[in-house]
């Protein structure tokens, strides 16, 4: 009888040491988890802040790696051995273009141009339609013709650009800007150019150029190979050809 009450009482001890046990090994868990979980964060936190130190690292408005331009495929104004490159990728079609044709363009060429203190390249990134290849076929055809005409020929493309949303710029069109002009160049071989798509490797040439750069907007400009992230900012331009001619040892 009194066996049978030892055994009694002996049973609830077992289940609670039972229980115990499991609490325990349930406190273990949630202790593993919570170290896990903080070492995630921990280690997002650093690689958050790694990545925005290396970032931070990289002058302001550039990249940090220049780009790597063949210059002397380029269409160049100014003097070859310049010590500043500045280089458009632009769009004849692109309005953005006509503006930093009109507003930016003439400050670079007067300020540092014209005092041989850079030159000036452009480079054809015709994707807005197909009158943008028109067009820059027709340009290239006069830079090959005359390369100190192709520069007055640029300039008034964009002053005489049509609606974005319309073809404008037909061979027609092209070779009648020229005549107004009174471009010194042969205006039936300009046409033949424009029919026979004369310099159509070269503009794909461009084309290529600004897909292997990862340039995806026009106007952008690089200054020695440098993006600059704000092309119609030209006090950040001018920092940043200052920068570059700092750093070639040219005299400012």
């Amino acid at each position: 009888m009194s066996k049978t009450k030892k055994n009694n009482v002996m049973a609830p001890q077992m289940s609670k040491q039972e229980k115990r046990r499991a609490e325990q090994e349930q406190q273990k868990q949630k202790t593993r988890i919570l170290i896990v979980s903080t070492v995630a964060i921990v280690v997002i936190i650093f690689v958050g802040l790694f990545m925005l130190a290396s970032k931070d690292s990289s002058p302001a408005g550039t990249d940090s790696k220049p780009v790597a331009f063949n210059y002397s495929e380029m269409m160049r104004l100014g003097k070859e051995d310049a010590p500043v490159k500045i280089v458009e990728f632009g769009d004849f079609k692109c309005p953005a273009c006509a503006q930093f044709t009109g507003v930016i363009k003439p400050q670079i060429v007067q300020g540092y141009v014209d005092q041989n203190k850079a030159a000036f390249y452009f480079v054809n990134l015709a994707f807005l339609g197909t009158d943008s290849r028109t067009a820059s076929l027709a340009a290239l055809s006069v830079y090959h013709q005359n390369q100190e005409a192709f520069w007055k020929y640029f300039d008034a493309i964009y002053a005489n650009q049509g609606n974005e949303d319309k073809e404008w710029a037909t061979p027609d069109f092209m070779v009648s800007l020229a005549k107004q002009l009174e471009l010194p160049v042969d205006y039936d071989l300009m046409r033949k150019d424009i029919d026979d798509r004369t310099y159509e490797k070269e503009l794909d040439r461009d084309i290529k150029l600004g897909t292997d750069t990862g340039v995806t907007n026009t106007p952008s400009l690089f200054v020695n190979g440098i993006k600059v992230k704000e092309p119609f900012n030209m006090e950040a331009i001018d920092a940043q050809i200052q920068a570059a001619a700092a750093g070639t040892g040219a005299a400012q």
